[in-house]
């Protein structure tokens, strides 16, 4: 769902359709941690992810720091903590409201457990409901803006839920399912150029669009600004797992020359012969999916590689990424199909799927395809301030900024994104290394 600002002053009483999308969201990552054990929940296989737990109890802290206690003392509204410690334990980064408890060793908090959690989860959730049903007209455009973006900063670890999830499962010999097995989905759409008019463009979000339903943005969106592109081309879908297959037989692993320093370096130290997730028993190549594992379907967006994979693919294949720039004004200039675009994480198949072609409609045959959902589609650009970037003031300022260094820019959403959650603003960022998101590629060259 699109959580935001302009829905919610559209409706009246605004403070009760604030409750609705609150309720909705917090639903959400509730659900997703049914039928997971307690070990289930405090796994964490690597220092960049984290325990099921602490996402539901991070999430939590978030609305407790930035929300409750913000507000406490207003309106009648009186918030009382439940326990002191959780200060401490859940905070992630934010360095402007007191220290945090370090991240590789999150796992080693057996307590407070599970359901200690999600008690501390329904305490913050019986006072917000509290605190948003005494909000004045007049204060809700500041409340809401905050528990707006607590609510996408939710949305977003339940995609790392997912993420995380699935690469602490990928550790068991006996291969634990999460979801349903995810079936083949037919044969992709035919891969063809579409050219894209450069020259003057604007690109990061409008600060018009308050009556765009996906008007919520995050800072490091912001400021709109001029670019100057020359023509390109974009391919009209992502790279498929086929096609990859491909790039693999024909030695790309082992090609120096397609390869960035770094990137030769890193897939040599660390034996890099696949995506991750992948293995092979004799001839047949087989992929670990959040319900088990199943043969490789070429005919799916590739997933699961790093930004080096991404750049040795591309000029394996005689092209290049798209610059974020490139990706955004294809993305605003030319139609997207809605019907035949993406998955996202609302059909619960949590794994990328193709998006066959329509046999009547002519347009489709000639549009972009699968922007959004599938798979993050790594750009050639480094995550850096736009120009005219300022940190929001005080701590919530540490969301985005502080980040701005060393990591590459993704686009587009994935099958593991809530529906809504993306826009073409949207800038998505990790290491070059990283590729236990749902990141896949999609070619770009020159007119």
């Amino acid at each position: 769902m699109a959580v935001n600002p302009a829905s919610i002053r559209a409706h009246a009483p605004m403070g009760e359709e604030l409750i609705n999308q609150f309720q909705t969201v917090r639903g959400q990552s509730d659900r997703m941690a049914l039928g997971l054990s307690p070990e289930d929940q405090n796994l964490q296989s690597m220092p960049g992810a984290s325990p099921m737990k602490w996402h539901r109890a991070h999430t939590t802290w978030f609305f407790e720091t930035f929300v409750l206690k913000a507000f406490s003392g207003q309106w009648g509204f009186e918030y009382q903590s439940i326990n002191d410690q959780f200060a401490y334990l859940f905070n992630s980064y934010y360095n402007g409201v007191g220290e945090q408890f370090p991240r590789a060793q999150r796992s080693l908090m057996s307590r407070p457990d599970c359901d200690e959690v999600a008690v501390y989860r329904k305490h913050i959730d019986q006072s917000m409901q509290d605190l948003l049903a005494r909000v004045p007209d007049s204060a809700i455009d500041e409340v809401a803006t905050l528990v707006v973006l607590g609510l996408n900063h939710e949305q977003q670890h339940q995609e790392l839920m997912a993420t995380d999830l699935k690469h602490a499962f990928s550790f068991n010999p006996i291969a634990p399912a999460w979801t349903k097995r995810p079936d083949p989905a037919g044969p992709a759409a035919a891969q063809r150029w579409v050219k894209i008019q450069g020259g003057i463009h604007e690109i990061g979000h409008d600060p018009q669009s308050v009556s765009d339903p996906l008007s919520f943005h995050f800072d490091n969106e912001t400021p709109q600004h001029r670019v100057y592109l020359d023509d390109f081309e974009l391919a009209r879908r992502p790279v498929t797992c086929g096609e990859y297959l491909q790039f693999m037989n024909e030695g790309g692993y082992h090609d120096v020359n397609l390869w960035l320093s770094d990137g030769w370096a890193w897939r040599r130290d660390n034996d890099i012969q696949a995506p991750l997730y992948w293995r092979q028993e004799e001839d047949q190549w087989y992929l670990q999916t959040l319900g088990c594992w199943r043969e490789v379907d070429p005919e799916e967006p590739i997933c699961h590689i790093s930004f080096y994979e991404a750049h040795a693919f591309s000029l394996w294949a005689g092209a290049r990424l798209p610059t974020e720039a490139e990706w955004e004004v294809a993305a605003r200039s030319v139609k997207a199909d809605p019907i035949n675009g993406g998955h996202f994480s609302d059909s619960k198949r949590y794994h990328p799927a193709s998006a066959p072609d329509s046999t009547t409609d002519q347009a489709h045959a000639r549009s972009l395809v699968q922007l959004f959902g599938d798979v993050w589609e790594w750009t050639a650009s480094s995550y850096s301030p736009y120009p005219g970037f300022k940190p929001v003031a005080g701590a919530i300022g540490e969301y985005n900024g502080k980040f701005m260094a060393n990591q590459m820019v993704l686009r587009g959403g994935s099958c593991a994104t809530p529906l809504g959650h993306v826009r073409t603003s949207y800038r998505n960022f990790f290491y070059p290394p990283d590729r236990w998101q749902f990141s896949g590629l999609r070619l770009a060259r020159d007119v």
